[in-house]
């Protein structure tokens, strides 16, 4: 997914702010299950939705206003409630930004646990 850098996502220094990444993962795991045919409102309105357990961000370039973002988003593993994303951001010089990994577990309505639907780990997968 290509992100472009506008000013409101920057801070008083001209960087990027840290926390316009949690934004940018969370826009690339939602076009990741649209590229899989898989709507996040589709699921979320049959009682599958997902939640962020853990985030783990390393921070490795600084990216600035009028930067091109490459967020290149895949599935580590998949288990009965788990779904971890990697993801690594480049700059427009092919540098790398940023390092991350999310891990999501499924809910239901309740948010209670509940195992991942079998076609939607299939197409994870």
């Amino acid at each position: 997914m290509k992100i472009r850098i506008y000013y409101h996502h920057t801070d008083s220094g001209g960087v990027v702010y840290y926390a316009n990444y949690l934004n940018f993962l969370e826009e690339a795991r939602t076009e990741y299950f649209a590229q899989k045919k898989s709507s996040i409102k589709q699921l979320a309105d049959s009682g599958v939705m997902f939640v962020v357990a853990r985030q783990e961000v390393d921070y490795k370039f600084p990216a600035v206003y009028g930067d091109e973002l490459d967020v290149q988003t895949q599935v580590g593993a998949v288990t009965g409630v788990r779904i971890e994303f990697l993801h690594e951001i480049y700059n427009q010089n092919k540098q790398l930004i940023v390092k991350a990994k999310t891990i999501l577990v499924c809910v239901d309505k309740n948010l209670r646990p509940q195992a991942i639907p079998e076609e939607l780990r299939k197409s994870l997968a």
